[in-house]
């Protein structure tokens, strides 16, 4: 049995919150995305842009805990990386503007 092929990210969406229904899974999203954030700023105005290298290590690190000792699940992140990565920022957003509840 082939997987589901998603043609655009709003077919997509749905699956991928599905995939975060955990809600110590999402927090950890979230918290990832917002250290991610900081990063940048600082990064930005110290001026120490090797440090932005970290981005990913702090993003995913977070996210993959979420998804192995929580969610129990294998990221989607493996299967769909652009569509995942849509998916962490807009899951992001829609938390912290309580469209989605931790």
């Amino acid at each position: 049995m082939s997987e589901k092929r998603y043609q655009s990210f709003k077919e997509f969406y749905p699956f991928y919150l599905g995939e975060h229904s955990n809600k110590t899974c999402r927090l950890l999203h979230v918290i990832g995305s917002a250290m991610v954030i900081a990063l940048i700023v600082y990064v930005i105005f110290s001026k120490q842009y090797l440090l932005s290298l970290l981005a990913p290590v702090i993003g995913y690190g977070f996210a993959w805990v979420g998804h192995f000792f929580f969610e129990k699940n294998v990221p989607a992140t493996f299967t769909y990386p652009f569509y995942s990565f849509i998916g962490d920022w807009v899951m992001f957003w829609q938390v912290i503007t309580r469209k989605i509840k931790l």
